[in-house]
């Protein structure tokens, strides 16, 4: 996407299952001479966990780090924490920094936090979200994604993967692990870290929307999802379909199904995200949803290779891909031959 981003502090939120190096990998990065001044919302009471970076209260419910980051733990409205962070920092009451990360609990499900963070036109509070990260245990990340459905929609909600222990692993381990992270996000870019070793470009700056490279998983961002990635199936009764058409897209109709399939099925439709042709646009339409949510869709100006056909990936949890093709059709039956209004369609500036 070319132009400017958005305008405010970009936020990344940071999960990852129990015991996954989260917290290892926030306290290296809080370290890197590179990550600069980071503001920490840990979204959830208790401890903070990075009690050796500790250097002077600031204020309530917020200390002071290494390297003049921030931390604070959320008691109440993430927003409002947001909101006072950045005001107060604004304000010379702390210590400036240029990005938030937010750190959840290990057995979160990021999905209401991504909702808050995304629910809104351009910036919330003062900061926008930039993308959520997910760190996978590299030892025991195939046995919890096997049996926990935590690690499942923390894994699929991804924007960019990080998985630890690298030194600990042995090779087939990694290979499978990768398999199955592939299967069950094939965009999202890996990263793979020892004692929380990485660089803060392999972690943030992670894009809250399809990437838009050409490439397969695995050696670059966007895959052609060809027959191969339809209808994997993952742990618990979580699925990966993916929609390819080459024929473009009326707005009426992609809107009336995206608002369908969503009402009708969300709490069973984890994300959707892809790139998607539309008759009246040079450039694809950026799909973004969370179970209920649609967000403003992002007009990108140009398609990013020669490949315009649209791209919609699909993750749920039991079987969906028959329902959610068969009301396309027939929604494109009853509109073959008329445009009608946007039915509510919005438009990311």
């Amino acid at each position: 996407m070319s132009g400017p981003g958005p305008i405010g502090v970009p936020v990344t939120v940071l999960t990852g299952f129990l015991g996954s190096g989260k917290t290892t990998l926030l306290n290296a990065l809080l370290r890197h001479p590179r990550a600069g001044r980071i503001a920490v919302i840990v979204n959830e009471l208790g401890d903070v966990g990075i009690d050796d970076l500790l250097v002077e209260p600031v204020a309530e419910d917020v200390v002071l780090v290494g390297g003049g980051c921030l931390c604070c733990s959320v008691r109440g409205d993430l927003l409002t924490a947001l909101d006072g962070l950045v005001a107060r920092r604004d304000a010379g009451a702390l210590p400036p920094f240029e990005r938030v990360v937010v750190e959840t609990t290990g057995l979160a499900d990021p999905a209401p936090v991504l909702h808050t963070l995304m629910g809104a036109r351009g910036p919330v509070r003062g900061a926008y979200l930039e993308g959520l990260v997910t760190v996978v245990d590299g030892l025991e990340g195939s046995r919890q994604l096997r049996d926990h459905l935590e690690c499942v929609r923390q894994v699929a909600l991804a924007d960019r993967l990080v998985v630890s222990k690298l030194d600990l692993v042995a090779a087939g381990v990694l290979h499978g692990l990768e398999a199955s992270l592939r299967a069950l996000n094939p965009w999202a870019p890996i990263g793979w870290s020892a004692m929380g070793s990485l660089a803060p470009s392999e972690v943030f700056g992670a894009k809250a929307s399809p990437p838009v490279g050409g490439d397969r998983p695995g050696h670059g961002a966007w895959a052609p999802f060809d027959a191969a990635w339809s209808a994997s199936r993952h742990a618990g009764d979580t699925r990966t379909f993916c929609i390819t058409r080459t024929q473009p897209f009326s707005r009426a109709v992609l809107g009336m199904w995206l608002s369908h399939v969503l009402s009708q099925f969300g709490d069973r439709v984890l994300r959707v995200k892809g790139l998607v042709q539309v008759s009246d646009s040079d450039g694809p339409l950026v799909v973004n949803a969370v179970q209920h949510r649609l967000y403003p869709l992002a007009r990108l100006p140009a398609w990013p290779s020669a490949d315009r056909r649209s791209r919609l990936v699909f993750i749920v949890t039991g079987k969906l891909e028959g329902e959610v093709t068969e009301m396309l059709a027939h929604l494109e039956d009853g509109h073959a031959t008329r445009e009608g209004p946007s039915h509510g369609l919005e438009y990311a500036t």
